[in-house]
């Protein structure tokens, strides 16, 4: 069975039997999960993807150490600047390719540090996989949440070091990584996160011992949900339920927001996908950008 993350994914990658370019299903979801962004973008989204110029900036690959692990990362801030502010990017459930990459770029444009470390990287390596099963047992099944605390945690100090102020750190992810955005908010020091489309309610497990409605009492910074009226692996009652955990808990925790987009389905900002809504993905991230102004992430 697929991980309700990778369901998600999926069905917005793939939102039919069939696709409208001729590839079969299979086909489709070899190229999205085992080649990586630019085969999966190629075929399905290429009339409409953004492609962010690196000009300007510091742009690449750096690395980090947790536990005695170098764990890899793409980062992307303006060239020669520091004291910068600080936004942690989170990976969908297919790991960090380009479409992450330039998420980051679009950060730096905007005058942050942005840093995206790839999450599993301990479990295996996203783009290796041309099975979503494979992909779903062999690697992301088995990343515990501690772990990915640990590694953020870590990105943010690669960050404070190399040109980031600390006192001005955000987070924000997508899919996967938005429900890791609500899971850190309740547990690093980053002063606002920006959610999109994240899983809110799951099972319990002794690698996810917590999901983000178990912690929304306990937020030490607010966030911003942004969520689709048509994301069939989101259910609008889930969101009815957070709402409800958000209200009894800490000043962080009321101040939370969530916005639902009418006709959006899963993944709305991702501009590589069948899935993705220029109106709804634009709006969200004015959306963002202020939320990280109003809350001293500038």
């Amino acid at each position: 069975m697929l991980h309700d993350d990778a369901r998600s994914d999926v069905n917005a990658l793939l939102p039919g039997r069939s696709t409208e370019v001729g590839a079969t299903r299979r086909t489709a979801l070899q190229a999205a999960v085992g080649l990586g962004y630019a085969a999966a973008a190629a075929p399905l989204m290429a009339q409409t993807a953004i492609a962010t110029s690196a000009e300007g900036l510091d742009a690449g690959d750096v690395s980090f150490t947790v536990g005695g692990f170098k764990v890899p990362a793409y980062r992307a801030a303006p060239a020669g600047k520091t004291g910068l502010p600080v936004v942690l990017v989170i990976q969908e459930i297919f790991g960090v390719h380009e479409y992450i990459a330039d998420t980051c770029r679009r950060f730096a444009k905007a005058g942050y540090l942005a840093i995206a470390p790839q999450l599993y990287a301990r479990q295996g390596d996203a783009a290796g996989y041309t099975e979503i099963g494979r992909l779903m047992t062999e690697v992301v099944s088995k990343v515990p949440d501690a772990q990915v605390m640990a590694d953020l945690d870590g990105a943010l100090q690669w960050a404070g070091a190399n040109g980031g102020d600390l006192a001005r750190a955000g987070i924000t992810g997508f899919c996967w990584g938005g429900r890791i955005v609500w899971l850190y908010a309740a547990h690093g020091p980053v002063k606002a996160g920006v959610a999109w489309y994240g899983r809110l309610v799951g099972q319990a497990s002794e690698l996810t011992p917590k999901h983000p409605v178990d912690v929304a009492p306990i937020l030490k910074a607010p966030v911003l949900g942004l969520y689709g009226e048509k994301d069939s692996g989101i259910p609008l009652d889930t969101i009815d339920k957070m709402k409800m955990a958000l209200a009894g808990g800490t000043a962080a925790a009321k101040a939370s927001q969530f916005v639902v987009y009418p006709d959006a389905p899963h993944a709305f900002h991702a501009d590589y996908r069948a899935s993705y809504r220029k109106v709804a993905a634009e709006d969200g991230w004015n959306r963002a950008l202020a939320w990280f102004k109003a809350h001293g992430v500038v």
